[in-house]
């Protein structure tokens, strides 16, 4: 990890400016998630995502994320090399990479910085601004869902709301016309953030001190709960 990166400062930092075009939904190049994870993370915050699929679209604006560093991150996938499982963050940025936590979950990343670096950026809650009828029954199927906040409050229930699953790794988020596009609206001023530790991260990849690298929309009720990591399980 480098001390640029680790001291960031999330609050301070300026604004990144509006993707150039006359539309007010951006939809950002590659070289927009071609920076440290850290600043890919914040400013995914109120972004949205989209999954057009046969069953309908559904949208998602993050208030969650958490950043994750590569081999430098000893809370990453990538701490150890490359596997199989993460081939997906050592490729270009700007494509997805998901897993399934613990067999059971799929969690959803974005891959950012420099190609082969492998550091990526987790969605971890959201609200549904769009298809909500369809994220709703998709949550309901999946399990119990008894309010509208809840959808997508959560990783695995975010997954669920936009249809994401392993036959989404890899596909690239910054095509305007893809299945599954990332886009943010330039007129939005920027939220104020909080952050904090990452969940489920224990051990030196968990320590708050030096990975406050959890960040979200302060206040926002679709924020997920903090729970501490007594092990590894990310």
């Amino acid at each position: 990890m480098t001390e640029s990166l680790r001291s960031l400062p999330l609050d301070l930092a300026p604004a990144t400016d509006p993707v150039p075009g006359d539309r007010a939904l951006d939809v950002p190049a590659r070289g927009w998630f071609a920076r440290p994870s850290l600043e890919v993370a914040r400013d995914l915050l109120g972004a949205s995502v989209t999954h057009r699929s046969p069953e309908g679209s559904v949208t998602v604006r993050l208030t969650e994320v958490e950043a994750y560093d590569g081999e430098r991150d000893p809370g990453s996938h990538a701490f150890r090399g490359r596997t199989e499982r993460n081939r997906a963050m050592y490729g270009e940025p700007g494509h997805l990479y998901v897993y399934r936590h613990l067999g059971l979950h799929h969690c959803v990343n974005v891959v950012c910085g420099p190609l082969g670096q492998a550091s990526a950026v987790l969605l971890r809650a959201g609200e549904v601004t769009d298809g909500v009828e369809l994220a709703r029954a998709r949550r309901l199927a999946a399990g119990v869902c008894d309010s509208d906040r809840q959808i997508a409050r959560g990783p695995a229930r975010l997954a669920v709301a936009l249809g994401l699953d392993l036959t989404h790794y890899g596909l690239d988020v910054t095509e305007e016309g893809g299945d599954v596009v990332v886009h943010r609206d330039a007129r939005t001023m920027r939220p104020a953030i909080a952050t904090g530790p990452r969940v489920g991260v224990s051990g030196d990849g968990g320590d708050a001190s030096v990975y406050p690298w959890r960040l979200w929309l302060t206040g926002d009720p679709t924020v997920s709960a903090y729970r501490p990591a007594t092990r590894r399980t990310r």
